[in-house]
């Protein structure tokens, strides 16, 4: 079928064409043997002249291995071949234990492209495509195919699904009828049927980066206030006498400042009343007695205004006053296993304001106030409802909770995040994944409870934040970086590649790529992966939906893949617009149930009744 090697120039042979014209467009992309003594070269077929073949080197056999690189050039006596059965599926596997089907072969017809699934779990993915191109349900028959796998059980496996638009909920809610140990769970932020369990995450396990993240703070000033806000908030959430004591510290201190001061009475008053009406207690309210010799008099009426413009009481008030100063009770300790609740952070965050170093800060004060507005606004809405503080839960139990359905072990668990706005969903992402990122950081047996964390639509979530600014670093960063180690693994899903971190995709080693043909993404993807070949390039531009350029440390060599449609489906696919438009079905409908009625089982009648209708309503 081939001819002599006529000459080989760079990593290219080019060898004599003597295959006859039928088989010309066959042999287009399939792959090649150079056979020489003990060496065994692979190339692909390129492009097929008249005359000639152009055949590109890609990798060596050596001892029925496959390596790829060549480090010697075929030698010109070398015999060309068409690569056999055994080579073939050396590059592309074959479904064991350790592999699973992936997809059909685009250039083998009958054979499967079967990776490892520890070269392709155990690293970082991209799946990127055009809208339409087919990623949902690609992603859905890999996990499909995963689960349906023969000679493995993937009882412990965690892939947990960030749906933004609760796409997965269909082509996975049914899989325990694979094997009945595989269990499914919805996540989501409005229930809707009765499996359906509500978003949760414990306010005891949110550090100041979380609520920095809720609450989308950009100065480090505002960290400073939140800090201080989650340690006011644990050290009341204990409501002793302790916890009393420093809040009437506080207020103390706040209305003594402000006595001290050289704002005229009127202000004084007018500031500590603001004071009283935002932080109070027992001790400290309008209504308070405050006792004199001889006589009390309420808190209020302390700060009656004499004519000489003075507090008419202001040596009884400012006694009273000092009393609650106690410099001892600010070295109290916040309790380890505190629980408090989204609305008494909030309070929290109003000690502080009027904590010392705070309350005459009209810098500090103004970063304040942003951040009292978007927690008001949290918990004025049903994202409030999403943070709780009713018990005290560790790292363990609540990743025991979220991977757990019915007191069985999920191995699906779908985060369903439709009804959010992205600065919501992508703030909730986050804390997620920080949680899940730090449990597993402090396993003691490292990378024994393996979590892949699925992320539609990534570029909502993986962006060029300024976190690294503000927070000294990115979530996504920090997992992209370290994740593999503890065994937290991303899987990015994303129709805009160029909108994602770079630094998340540089620690990305498995490609698939769906469809694409915006210029900027795929200039992008061609920038950021050094090793993708041009030929890559102008293949993933002409994909039909479903199949896929598949690359990467799991992929011998770069390889076109067929994906079957899963079964069910996700709910990705496109309005039918001409099926919703056309009403003329649910009207026939109708028409049947009032014909039925008029003339019985006379179908001719029925039929021009009918037709007589819809012609005369120009339906």
């Amino acid at each position: 079928m081939f001819g002599k090697i006529i000459y080989i120039s760079d990593n290219k042979a080019f060898i004599e064409n003597n295959v006859s014209n039928e088989q010309k467009g066959d042999l287009l992309n399939l792959h090649v043997i150079f056979e020489y003594e003990d060496q065994k070269l692979l190339g692909e077929i390129v492009e097929m002249k008249e005359k000639e073949i152009e055949i590109k080197f890609l990798g060596e056999f050596i001892n029925g291995k496959y390596y790829n690189g060549v480090l010697r050039k075929a030698n010109l006596n070398s015999k060309v071949r068409i690569i056999n059965t055994n080579e073939l599926l050396e590059l592309i596997g074959q479904e064991s234990n350790k592999n699973f089907v992936l997809g059909k072969s685009a250039t083998y017809k009958d054979f499967y492209v079967c990776p490892e699934i520890n070269e392709l779990f155990a690293n970082h993915m991209c799946i990127f495509g055009n809208s339409g191109s087919g990623k949902s349900c690609g992603v859905s028959r890999i996990v499909q195919n995963i689960l349906s796998n023969k000679n493995s059980l993937a009882y412990n496996a965690n892939l947990i699904f960030f749906d933004s638009f609760g796409e997965y909920k269909n082509a996975f809610k049914e899989i325990s009828t694979i094997n009945p140990y595989y269990n499914y769970k919805f996540v989501t932020s409005r229930l809707r049927d009765e499996t359906d369990v509500k978003i949760n995450i414990p306010l005891n396990l949110m550090k100041t980066d979380d609520f920095a993240v809720l609450l989308q703070a950009d100065k480090h000033s505002q960290l400073t206030i939140i800090e201080r806000a989650l340690k006011y908030a644990k050290i009341f959430s204990s409501n002793n006498d302790e916890s009393n004591k420093f809040k009437n510290h506080i207020i103390a201190k706040a209305l003594i400042t402000i006595l001290y001061s050289q704002n005229t009475s009127r202000q004084k008053k007018d500031d500590i009343f603001t004071i009283i009406d935002t932080c109070h207690t027992p001790e400290f309210n309008l209504d308070a007695v405050i006792p004199g010799i001889g006589y009390t008099r309420s808190f209020s009426e302390c700060f009656a205004i004499d004519a000489k413009g003075h507090f008419g009481e202001e040596v009884l008030i400012t006694e009273y006053i000092l009393k609650f100063i106690d410099e001892n009770i600010e070295e109290i300790m916040e309790p380890e296993d505190s629980i408090f609740t989204l609305s008494e952070f909030a309070k929290a965050l109003e000690f502080t304001l009027i904590s010392e170093g705070f309350n005459q800060n009209k810098n500090m004060h103004d970063d304040a106030q942003l951040l009292k507005v978007r927690l008001k606004t949290i918990l004025n809405s049903p994202m409030g409802e999403f943070f709780t503080g009713d018990s005290y839960v560790t790292p363990a139990k609540f990743i025991t909770n979220l991977v757990s359905c019915n007191n069985k072990k999920a191995q699906i668990i779908n985060i369903n995040l439709e009804t959010l706005d992205d600065v919501y969903a992508k703030a909730l992402v986050k804390i997620y994944s920080r949680i899940i990122f730090d449990f597993a950081k402090e396993n003691a047996n490292r990378a024994t409870v393996p979590f892949h964390l699925f992320l539609e639509e990534a570029h909502r979530y993986i962006q060029r934040d300024n976190d690294v600014f503000l927070l000294g670093y990115n979530i996504f960063d920090r997992i992209a970086k370290e994740g593999r180690k503890y065994g937290v693994i991303l899987d990015i899903i994303s129709q805009r590649p160029v909108e994602i971190s770079d630094t998340v995709i540089a620690q990305c080693s498995n490609f698939l790529i769906f469809k694409m043909t915006h210029p900027k993404d795929i200039k992008y993807i061609e920038e950021m992966l050094p090793n993708i070949s041009a030929d890559v390039i102008e293949k993933m531009k002409i994909l039909q939906p479903g199949t896929c350029v598949a690359f990467g440390t799991a992929f011998k060599i770069p390889m076109i893949c067929k994906l079957d449609m899963p079964n069910p489906r996700p709910y990705s696919a496109s309005c039918d617009v001409s099926s919703y438009w056309d009403s003329r079905t649910d009207i026939k409908k109708d028409l049947d149930a009032s014909t039925e009625q008029l003339y019985g089982n006379d179908v001719t009648e029925q039929k021009t009744f009918i037709d007589s209708t819809i012609i005369n309503n120009n339906i």
